[in-house]
């Protein structure tokens, strides 16, 4: 989807998003993008992790052992 944005296109956006918000306001709003992207990111570890321990708890349940090769 954003493949194609080149310099000119991310100039305009940060434009953009400058005259909306005003300077001001993009501190503040940096800040709450850069908080929503960490949680985001802890909690897709959390549910990956919980996956896996899932799986190893079946495994143990069922007997089966897998070899790593």
């Amino acid at each position: 989807m954003f493949q194609n944005v080149g310099f000119a296109g991310l100039m305009m956006i940060l434009v953009v998003v400058l005259i909306l918000f005003g300077p001001s306001k993009l501190p503040e709003l940096g800040r709450a993008v850069g908080r929503t992207l960490s949680e985001f990111k802890s909690s897709a570890r959390d549910l990956v992790g919980e996956d896996k321990e899932e799986d190893k708890e079946r495994e143990r349940e069922s007997g089966v052992i897998k070899l790593k090769g």
